[in-house]
């Protein structure tokens, strides 16, 4: 499964909004770099086919509500230890979901 330029450009403007979507006091940059490389690892397993698309839109899914919940935690202007810690472990588990989902059986065939 080839990643379409409408998926490419959908992962760079969601990498550059939330780039611009800081606050002092609210930055997080082991968050979004590791957000960063996850979407990466997500887009090189869907043009090598080892992803699913169905596969492909869950991992989405999934970095979408790591996203909000990063969103939520600097709403009120300061991101707390506690939250820093719920946002790396909501990554840590990313993670292992796109290791597993990348590794499994499942390709698109090419």
């Amino acid at each position: 499964m080839k990643t379409s330029p409408k998926t490419l450009i959908a992962l760079l403007a969601l990498a550059g909004a939330n780039a611009f979507a800081q606050t002092p006091g609210t930055n997080t940059p082991r968050v979004d770099q590791r957000e960063a490389h996850q979407q990466a690892r997500i887009a090189q397993g869907a043009a090598s086919g080892s992803l699913t698309a169905q596969e492909t839109q869950r991992l989405e899914k999934e970095q979408v509500r790591i996203d909000n919940a990063e969103t939520r935690a600097k709403a009120d202007g300061t991101v707390t230890a506690k939250e820093r810690r719920r946002l790396h472990a909501m990554q840590d588990g990313a993670s292992r979901d796109i290791r597993r989902k990348k590794h499994n059986e499942r390709t698109t065939g090419q």
